[in-house]
């Protein structure tokens, strides 16, 4: 299940990357865990990227600050994103190498999620 849900999720990060601006919806699976697991939304890009606009209750530790004095409780889910994707992906692997459970969702402005100082 869990390598389905790794395909599904790098399926949806490269859909991130594509010139098309069609919003990406979490799937099922995830909008259920986002509902009911302790979760965390993290913004990893820079801090004035995160101050332009970020996904709603995020919290922005860019991607190259993220080493092994990260303090995050590591039963706690780690949902990463970025502006296309490629970032949120090394951050992912850096943290799951540091064993927390993390699903990358790929670029922000494909991301059907709530925004703050969103320019629609």
């Amino acid at each position: 299940m869990k390598k389905i849900l790794i395909i599904l999720l790098l399926v949806i990060s490269l859909c991130g990357c594509a010139k098309n601006e069609t919003k990406q919806h979490p799937s099922e699976e995830l909008k259920t865990i986002m509902r009911e697991k302790e979760h965390i939304i993290l913004d990893v890009r820079t801090k004035e990227e995160y101050e332009e606009n970020h996904i709603i209750k995020s919290k922005n530790i860019p991607y190259d600050q993220i080493d092994e004095n990260l303090n995050l409780d590591k039963n706690i889910i780690i949902f990463v994103y970025c502006r296309s994707g490629s970032r949120s992906k090394i951050a992912k692997d850096k943290l799951e190498e540091m064993g927390y459970t993390v699903y990358d969702l790929g670029g922000l402005s494909n991301i059907d999620l709530p925004k703050e100082g969103d320019k629609k």
